[in-house]
């Protein structure tokens, strides 16, 4: 891999323009996009929908100091459909800034004006494109979770390590972080509102998420980089895909990551190999300082009981950690003002800090989170307890060495008993 060069950034004033170059161009980096341009122009639009229309209406977002200077995934359709979203709102990218292939990300940091970049590749891809956005002298919006094994999670830290040295600011898609509901209700747990904590909940039980089918003429490397979610190469199974929010939240409520994790799981629900190899349920048992437990499930299955939240229990009353305080003996508290769109307060607070001089930078605490998810997966893939040193310290890389498209063979599911953390 070709060597960017080490960049410092210079101090962005309050009124500089934030030029974003996307890696990764599929729906969740569009979207991004969408939701960095929204935050920068206080144009509100509907969560669970990205409307260009709603933006365009404002104007072209070249003359509010944003703009979206190039763009990078492995396939061109992908580049060619986020061109198409951003065309609205008067962005219109030449094709020399829009970049395709395994190597597209690095053309996209050599473009000298830009300063901003998203990552919303597959998260197997992300430690690597973090490290080379730093070095870069690029400020990074990067979504979650930061890898998929420890040794993308050392990579991850060490970028963050570099990012503070440099100025740089990094904060990652774990938005609860950026909610208004959380930030008030766990600041009032950490002061004491409801004791020590001694024990916690987390959950993320849903439904079958989003499937690519095979499609003729695709190699195997192909399928599955269009259906990442169900290759743990790519996403890292879906407790550290998706479930890392609520690990997230507990993290950031004690102020502690996990030493030690006990847990199982399994895969009953969709066994055909058009959902990969993941498992399809996890329930695993967090061991944090202090002897707290927390008490994890995540599941994507049809026709279950759905349940996506967090919870501690302390020694003076509860809380769901997002809204809501009941103190034993005391008057119970729940926040009541708007909350506004998390996916463009993640991109406000980061722009904002920027341009203070002072960037946020979210590294460590999504690494920890992150290698949550992981320790949790191990543990449940190989039947045996696994502790953070062993995890963070873990030399097994899932992947290829050599990226490019043709055979890729996926490992069989793993079954507890014989499969081997390493």
């Amino acid at each position: 891999m070709a060597s960017l060069p080490f960049v410092t950034p210079s101090h962005a004033a309050p009124d500089d323009p934030i030029r974003i170059g996307l890696i990764g161009c599929g729906g969740r980096g569009t979207g991004a996009v969408l939701n960095a341009l929204g935050a920068a122009t206080r144009v509100n639009y509907p969560q669970a929908g990205y409307h260009t229309e709603d933006l365009a209406q404002a104007g072209p977002v070249q003359n509010r100091n944003i703009q979206v200077v190039a763009l990078a995934d492995v396939f061109p359709d992908r580049v060619a459909h986020c061109r198409e979203q951003l065309r609205p709102l008067g962005l219109e990218l030449p094709d020399e800034r829009c970049f395709t292939g395994f190597e597209a990300y690095q053309k996209l940091l050599a473009v000298p004006e830009l300063n901003y970049v998203i990552l919303a590749t597959p998260p197997h891809f992300r430690p690597r494109h973090l490290m080379a956005a730093i070095e870069a002298g690029k400020h990074v919006f990067m979504e979650k979770p930061a890898a998929v094994d420890g040794p993308g999670v050392r990579l991850v830290l060490a970028a963050g390590e570099l990012a503070q040295q440099k100025g740089l600011g990094i904060v990652a898609g774990t938005q609860r972080r950026h909610q208004r509901g959380y930030q008030e209700t766990i600041r009032r747990v950490q002061d004491g509102a409801i004791g020590e904590v001694l024990a916690c909940r987390a959950y993320w039980n849903g439904g079958v998420i989003w499937v690519i089918e095979r499609q003729a003429g695709w190699s195997d490397m192909e399928w599955q980089l269009r259906n990442w979610n169900y290759f743990t190469w790519l996403g890292g199974d879906h407790i550290v895909e998706q479930h890392v929010h609520n690990l997230d939240v507990i993290n950031w409520v004690l102020g502690a990551h996990p030493l030690k994790a006990y847990g199982m799981g399994g895969r009953q629900a969709r066994p055909n190999q058009t959902y990969g190899h993941i498992y399809d349920h996890f329930a695993v048992e967090f061991e944090y300082p202090k002897g707290v437990r927390l008490a994890s499930q995540c599941r994507q299955m049809n026709g279950c009981e759905g349940r996506v939240e967090e919870g501690v229990t302390g020694t003076k009353g509860v809380s769901n950690c997002a809204s809501w305080l009941r103190p034993q003996g005391g008057a119970a508290w729940r926040f009541r003002e708007p909350e506004g769109n998390p996916y463009e307060r993640e991109h406000q607070d980061l722009i904002a800090s920027i341009r203070a001089g002072k960037p946020l930078n979210e590294a460590q605490a999504v690494a920890e989170s992150t290698l949550a998810g992981i320790m949790g997966r191990e543990s449940a893939y190989s039947g045996q307890s696994v502790d953070w040193e062993q995890a963070l310290n873990s030399q097994h890389r899932w992947g290829p060495d050599r990226y490019e498209m043709g055979s890729l063979p996926f490992p069989e599911v793993a079954v507890p008993g014989q499969y081997k953390f390493s």
